[in-house]
């Protein structure tokens, strides 16, 4: 019989009596603004996914939903695109160039901005 290794137990956050969740830091409520919105992100090797951000791990990998991937269908530019849809796709963060929300001006402002909230 194989011995299986001993696993920490994952925490399990504890809602405030309002119903909401403590958060760890400004990062992680910056991302819960991110949840749901169209993301549009950028690979290594030249493709483009577009879907809803669904999760981020602490590696930076990705998680989109209803994903579309866009490629040049030539080494020629400009090229026309070829599309695809996928579905859910996890996204390494390892490939990843760029990464582009939709979103307002004023969300783009105060999700970059410096102040705690």
């Amino acid at each position: 019989m194989e011995h299986e290794a001993e696993q920490s137990p994952i925490p399990i956050p504890i809602p405030i009596p309002d119903g909401s969740y403590p958060s760890n830091s400004n990062r992680v409520n910056r991302v819960k603004k991110l949840l749901f919105r169209r993301m549009l992100v950028g690979i290594k090797d030249g493709r483009f996914f577009l879907g809803g951000f669904y999760c981020i791990d602490k590696q930076g990998n990705i998680i989109l939903q209803d994903a579309v991937e866009y490629r040049s269908t030539r080494r020629s530019s400009p090229s026309p695109m070829e599309q695809r849809c996928l579905g859910l796709i996890l996204i390494p963060s390892s490939c990843r160039t760029s990464c582009h929300v939709d979103c307002s001006i004023e969300e783009r402002l105060s999700l970059l901005s410096l102040d705690e909230k």
